[in-house]
């Protein structure tokens, strides 16, 4: 028996189903989950020794790969100095700094732990400062688990949400509306129905959390359009494309300014991180210089903030991002190729060093009803292949994958070998 087998079976016995997210427990591709122990650039090493390649990076915080020697240096003498105070240190200021350099939309920001916690605040504050209740979301677009945005579309795409887990009232996802992905007739039809009473549209501008679905042209422009006709804020959830895509984000990708930005993930450099910014005036509205209350005993936590500093220096380096876009191109054209020569029907979406596979023969994946059509059972086999073959995609069709400094051209070309491999003996 393999030592994460054993880890996995003494886990559910303290642990809800042995992990400590859902996800992780592998139930949508079957087998046992990895236990991991270390990771080195581009790769990872579970608890049995085997080495694997990584597309999932931590789900995409670890942009320089594992272990990158300026980020381990700037947490290592963090931590001798603190790990945490509950009081300001200027880290949090520099950090908050360089945000505000480069992400043009955001004038101020504050820091929170979490994708949740972020997105969380940016909507109550999107709340309190047009003083309406609705909010409209994306099915398909994940914005963390809490109560207002875990939810589905009900009975059609047009209409107020309705929980998607139990412990959540119908009352409380009242508020929220709900359309899909790139449907802008949609989102036109809610305003001209709720207009006065939506404080805020959220999306993700690249979503990144039923695959990689890119917005179609028009589509975000739109989004800001109808804010502005009807006095709603624009949020762009860029805890995934933040300092990912682009170093503005998705935003600067796009030309598009939202309101507010919701980051984390690349910001905290492998450390749990949040944070949400936006205009100098609506920040304002945030306590202690405004109502609208938000805190948290480890926001701004010095460990998170060293090593989102040093992440971020490295991104600055000359030429980072195209080289890091050329890669990616190469990466998933050869994936693409490989996939046709072995009449695997397969679309693939990328955009900076981001990716996502779906094995469909549509022409296009641009909503969440385009990804559920797709062969999940087909992903499940392919998943389990790669891995036994070394490499490793998240165990779930539905997320995006990401490519790091350190997946050098040796390193994709053996993840591209171990492709044309399992997709020559997928059925």
């Amino acid at each position: 028996m393999s030592h994460s087998i054993e880890l996995f079976e003494r886990a559910q016995q303290v642990i809800p189903g042995g992990v400590n997210s859902p996800v992780r427990a592998f139930q949508a591709v079957g087998g046992n989950p990895l236990f991991l122990q270390r990771g080195e650039g581009a790769y990872i090493y579970d608890v049995d020794g085997q080495r694997y390649i990584d597309f999932v990076a931590s789900w995409g915080p670890l942009i320089h790969g594992h272990c990158h020697p300026a980020i381990v240096k700037a947490v290592l003498e963090q931590a001798q100095q603190g790990m945490t105070f509950g009081a300001p240190t200027e880290l949090e200021i520099q950090l908050a700094e360089k945000i505000t350099q480069l992400v043009p939309s955001i004038e101020s920001v504050r820091m929170v732990n979490s994708g949740t916690e972020a997105t969380l605040s940016a909507i109550r504050l999107a709340r309190g400062v047009t003083g309406r209740a609705k909010i409209l979301k994306f099915a398909g677009c994940y914005h963390g688990h809490h109560d207002a945005l875990l939810v589905k579309s009900g009975s059609g795409a047009l209409t107020f949400g309705v929980p998607t887990s139990p412990g959540i009232p119908e009352s409380v996802v009242s508020d929220t509306l709900v359309a899909d992905y790139n449907n802008l007739d949609q989102v036109t039809q809610l305003f001209g129905d709720y207009g006065n009473e939506i404080a805020a549209i959220i999306v993700e501008p690249i979503a990144g959390n039923m695959g990689c679905v890119l917005p179609q042209d028009g589509f975000l422009a739109g989004l800001r359009k109808l804010c502005d006709e009807h006095g709603s804020l624009l949020i762009f959830d860029e805890v995934i494309s933040g300092f990912r895509v682009a170093m503005g984000g998705a935003q600067e990708l796009y030309g598009i300014t939202p309101d507010l930005t919701t980051l984390g993930k690349i910001i905290g450099g492998g450390m749990p991180v949040g944070a949400f910014g936006g205009k100098r005036d609506i920040m304002a509205e945030i306590s202690p210089t405004g109502p609208v209350y938000q805190a948290g005993t480890l926001s701004g936590n010095p460990l998170a903030m060293a090593a989102g500093l040093a992440t971020i220096q490295e991104l600055q380096k000359d030429n980072f991002y195209p080289e890091m876009a050329s890669r990616t191109e190469y990466f998933v054209d050869g994936i693409q190729e490989r996939a046709d020569d072995a009449n695997i029907p397969l679309h693939t979406h990328y955009v900076g060093s981001m990716f996502g596979m779906f094995f469909t023969a549509a022409k296009q994946v641009r909503s969440l009803d385009d990804v559920m059509a797709c062969d999940s059972e087909r992903y499940a086999q392919f998943f389990n292949a790669m891995l036994k073959a070394g490499v490793y995609f998240a165990p779930s069709a539905f997320e995006s994958a990401f490519v790091s400094a350190l997946h050098n051209q040796t390193v994709l070309d053996d993840a591209l070998d171990a492709f044309e491999n399992v997709f020559t003996n997928l059925k």
